[in-house]
């Protein structure tokens, strides 16, 4: 069954064939909309449109502002470990999530903490 397309406004336009495709769905038990029909309908409820939501950004890192310490651990043992290093930041009182948040900061800052063969 081929439906008409969503710029026609035949039939009332799209929001209207939109909201009947999702009834569909429900009386008939087979998936007859897109997945997201149900959160489309939602968001055009909500905001009147249904334009995507603004991505605002990316949040801060967890250890941004400690990079001088970050600096002084590794210069001062050159085979550090992540493992050590985080012991040493969580000594200090810094909250440092896991390894895998230790390890991004100082390849940024093209910090090495491996030993060398």
């Amino acid at each position: 069954m081929m439906t008409a397309p969503l710029s026609a406004a035949s039939d009332g336009g799209w929001f209207v064939r939109l909201r009947r495709a999702v009834r569909r769905r429900g009386r008939h038990g087979a998936l007859r909309a897109p997945v997201g029909g149900d959160k489309l309908m939602q968001r055009v409820r909500e905001t009147g449109s249904a334009a995507p939501a603004r991505i605002v950004g990316y949040r801060k890192p967890l250890l941004a502002g400690h990079e001088p310490l970050l600096r002084e651990l590794t210069t001062a043992e050159p085979g550090i470990t992540l493992a050590e290093i985080q012991a040493a930041l969580i000594w200090r009182g810094i909250q440092t999530g896991s390894l895998a948040t230790i390890w991004p900061t100082l390849r940024r800052l093209g910090l090495r903490h491996k030993k060398s063969c």
